[in-house]
């Protein structure tokens, strides 16, 4: 089945990257160019919510899109809000004879997943059912089509560098890892020794959650060997440094930058941190026993491995419920 402008597809998040790439990913897995849309709850919906479903209409706030008629066929959705708005499309949509929107949850919904037409999330989460499908990470827009795209994007960024061109993706402290500035000076000058080593460059990305003192930290150590640090402000080269990227080393932290490197077929070194979660446990666990990943100790490594690509998974199944309407 082709949907591409035959299904309406609505995309409904917070607005946070990470969630809304995750169902972009969906979306144009499919072959549809989605509305995106960015919302949020008010009280007692944002407090207590998805748990409390009355009044579904009145749950959003008019600070962000309008979650209204006309419904679209196709509803993706993450988070809290995502879930809340999946509950009212799917209650109102069907009613006076109108198509019941089809509803798509990515990651856990925290409610029973018989409330969405499907949810897709990591199997590290452990949520089973009918219409549960599971996957090795996160879903993400990572394609081959992507990485040559933005590879050529940025061609004067990169190109200049000397190879082999290492991406580092480095994210922080979060609810489970500990990631100080200790811990940034470490990774620092083991991303310079491989540098020298191999008389390559670093291409490096931090996120919100790095600190402005360990990135300043990482900045004097690394200044010394080629490299491209991209730490905000300007176009984003995330993806170009993926497209160019030679070798990845990305830091414990983050499923999603995990997942992201991992769909590029090239070798991906994952810092180990201190802390971590069983869920996070499983989750590197499951990448190394599958051969996609392994521990970055400080030289960088070359093996082969089928990249992941679990949003071909998802989308099969959601062209089966299509289908089936």
């Amino acid at each position: 089945m082709s949907t591409k402008n035959q299904v309406s597809c609505w995309v409904v998040t917070a607005g946070v990257a990470g969630m809304e790439n995750q169902c972009l990913g969906l979306a144009h897995a499919l072959g549809l160019d989605p509305v995106i849309k960015r919302v949020s709850l008010v009280t007692p919906w944002k407090q207590l919510s998805p748990f409390l479903r009355c009044g579904l209409s009145h749950a959003f706030s008019s600070r962000g899109d309008e979650i209204a008629p006309p419904w679209p066929d196709l509803m993706i959705a993450s988070g809290r809000a995502g879930a809340m708005a999946c509950l009212l499309a799917r209650r109102a949509s069907g009613q006076n004879g109108g198509k019941r929107t089809l509803t798509v949850h990515i990651q856990n919904p925290v409610i029973d997943p018989s409330r969405f037409d499907l949810v897709a999330l990591p199997r590290h989460d452990g949520v089973l059912g009918e219409n549960v499908v599971t996957t090795r990470g996160s879903l993400h827009r990572v394609t081959p089509a992507l990485l040559i795209e933005e590879r050529e994007r940025f061609h004067d960024l990169f190109e200049k560098l000397p190879s082999p061109r290492i991406a580092v993706l480095i994210g922080g402290a979060n609810s489970v890892y500990q990631f100080s500035e200790r811990d940034m000076a470490r990774l620092a000058d083991q991303l310079v020794a491989v540098a020298r080593q191999t008389g390559g460059s670093l291409m490096l990305t931090s996120s919100r959650r790095t600190g402005e003192k360990s990135l300043n930290l990482l900045r004097e150590r690394i200044r010394d060997v080629p490299h491209v640090l991209w730490s905000g402000g300007g176009e984003n080269p995330y993806y170009g440094m993926l497209g160019w990227a030679d070798a990845i080393v990305v830091t414990a932290d983050s499923v999603n930058m995990t997942s992201e490197a991992c769909a590029t077929g090239k070798p991906v070194h994952v810092v180990p941190l201190l802390g971590g979660s069983c869920k996070f446990r499983l989750f590197h666990q499951a990448l190394r026993d599958d051969g996609l990943t392994r521990p970055f100790r400080g030289d960088v490594e070359h093996w082969i491995y089928q990249p992941l690509r679990d949003v071909d998974l998802v989308a099969t199944r959601v062209r089966a419920l299509l289908e089936a309407r």
